[in-house]
């Protein structure tokens, strides 16, 4: 049987955990890295080398790089994120100089973002041919991560798959982030303080559960494994929408009262598509399966930010 190797860029962050989870239960080699994000300089020179290690820790055999950093969101300045795509970057520009006689067994996969890409499309449902249309620096900046990484593929041979993946949630959302309404609402059930909510309760998301989201990935890598691909484009989405009044109901029967929300106004609210319905098109086998439901994925989530919180009941 051939040896899996795979190193998850990100691995500390949602769905880098919940990926690094599944494909060690699924007997990859795994690789993962702690980095100094707050620092580029160091941040670059980290990478770099555990982008070395990883290529020489092994000689042959299937190997994937996952791609699922990035601490920018909606309101993050252009500098930082052109930073980050620089740091993506000069990380392929490694892996290609190391991998001459390996591009052939090897997959990239990039995490990106639906809701940044399509945040001003029409039409909804979107699908991979709908016609990206940002409203702001976060969707452009992942336009031109999934260009340096669509050129990568192209230039050396090496499989890539862009990930547009749909609102994920779960344990171990990064609650610092101003971002993960989901985890905020459990947060502010536990800790009894308000969260903020910026759009309109008719609001349409599509919530897909990090676990869900991480076995998708790896269906995606053991398809990659056995076929040369172009670089192509997958939207990760359970292809159904709730609205917000529709999370706040389901979080009212787990929490078992209301959550303690502010109806509030902000710039960023300018940002976020009102109808983001998403439906793939490509490879739709990796989409049958059953997804968690709402509540239960509520419910999994509150258990975990108790945990992280050191809240008891």
């Amino acid at each position: 049987m051939t040896r899996v190797h795979t190193w998850i860029v990100g691995s500390g962050g949602l769905l880098g955990a919940a990926a690094t989870r599944e494909v060690q239960r699924r007997g990859h080699r795994v690789h993962t890295s702690t980095i100094p994000w707050s620092d580029n300089a160091l941040a670059e020179e980290a990478l770099l080398q555990h982008c070395t290690a990883f290529f020489d820790s092994f000689e042959d055999g299937v190997w994937n790089v996952i791609w699922a950093a990035g601490a920018g969101v909606n309101g993050t300045s252009a500098a930082q994120f052109a930073q980050e795509n620089d740091l993506i970057r000069t990380v392929l520009a490694r892996v290609e100089a190391l991998t001459p006689e390996r591009a052939d067994n090897g997959t990239l996969f990039l995490a990106s973002s639906a809701g940044g890409v399509y945040a001003g499309a029409p039409g909804a449902p979107h699908h991979e041919g709908t016609q990206p249309m940002p409203l702001g620096d976060y969707g452009i900046a992942k336009l031109e991560a999934e260009s340096i990484s669509i050129e990568f593929g192209e230039r050396t041979g090496t499989n890539v798959v862009i990930g547009r993946f749909a609102n994920l949630y779960g344990p171990g959302q990064n609650l610092a982030k101003p971002q993960g309404l989901i985890s905020h609402l459990c947060r502010g059930y536990l800790m009894a303080s308000p969260v903020s909510i910026y759009v309109p309760m008719d609001t349409l998301r599509d919530y897909l559960y990090v676990s869900d989201a991480a076995e998708m990935v790896a269906d995606t890598l053991a398809m990659a494994a056995t076929q040369r691909l172009s670089p192509t484009i997958k939207i990760f989405a359970s292809g159904g929408a709730v609205t917000i009044g529709s999370i706040l109901g389901a979080c009212r029967t787990v929490f078992r009262r209301r959550p303690n929300v502010v109806l509030a106004a902000s710039p960023l609210a300018a940002l976020q598509g009102r109808d983001l319905r998403l439906h793939s098109t490509v490879w739709p086998h990796i989409d049958r399966r059953t997804h968690r439901t709402l509540p239960a994925g509520i419910a999994s989530t509150l258990f975990a930010t108790r945990q992280a919180l050191a809240v008891g009941r």
